[in-house]
């Protein structure tokens, strides 16, 4: 899998942000409209972000589990200039002539950092050596030699205490379908030290997935038509 390193100081700048990789957790609280009871069959992926060396890696590692998966996706650099600004009205006259009937729209909502500090360690180097010796050279010879050889030669290491700094990435996605202005279902993403896009975009994909099947929310085509 091709990914990209985010460099933390660049995504801060770009005022737009990218989920995690697979060791960092991705946190997604999720709502859904119980007014609209729409359903979907091909989604418009739509992260509005101001780097296109994040928002593309993203919106493709997206659309590419989607489409994994059954449910027809799209991603929004496939059909729209970046440089372009478009009218709402000819996004929806081009997601219509694709078929879309859903578009996801992402937007970043800002970062928090906690700072942890980490006391100083103490701990015996080289001490309790010989206790190899007490499973091949015997009880007494092991046991006691080792004992004395490693307590009583070995020395004390200290770690210095330190810093440690956590970054968590907040994002709002939003889900809106044909014929209504409102949205069908919202979703409030937080990812704890990210550093791929497309990995983040992964983790976030399956997640959104496996809610949408939980709220009934996709439209599947039966085999054949």
């Amino acid at each position: 899998m091709k990914t990209n390193k985010l460099i933390l100081a660049v995504l801060i700048a770009a005022s737009a942000f990218l989920l995690t990789s697979c060791g960092a957790p991705v946190t997604l609280t999720t709502w859904k409209n119980p007014e609209n009871k729409a359903q979907i069959s091909k989604v418009a992926v739509m992260p509005l972000f101001e780097k296109i060396e994040f928002m593309k890696p993203f919106e493709q590692t997206m659309v590419t589990v989607f489409n994994n998966k059954g449910l027809k996706a799209i991603g929004s650099l496939a059909f729209l200039n970046p440089t372009i600004k478009y009218a709402i009205d000819d996004i929806k006259h081009r997601c219509d002539s694709l078929g879309v009937d859903a578009i996801l729209i992402f937007t970043y909502q800002g970062m928090d950092k906690t700072e942890n500090y980490i006391p100083p360690t103490s701990y015996y180097a080289g001490g309790y050596g010989g206790y190899g010796g007490y499973w091949s050279g015997g009880y007494w010879g092991g046991y006691y030699g080792g004992y004395a050889g490693g307590y009583y030669g070995g020395t004390v290491a200290t770690t210095g205490g330190y810093w440690t700094t956590s970054t968590m990435i907040n994002l709002s996605a939003k889900l809106y379908v044909k014929g209504s202005k409102d949205a069908l279902w919202t979703g409030e993403i937080s990812v704890t030290d990210p550093e791929y896009v497309d990995q983040v975009a992964h983790t976030l994909a399956q997640n959104i997935y496996a809610d949408w099947q939980k709220q009934n929310l996709i439209k599947f085509t039966p085999k054949g038509k």
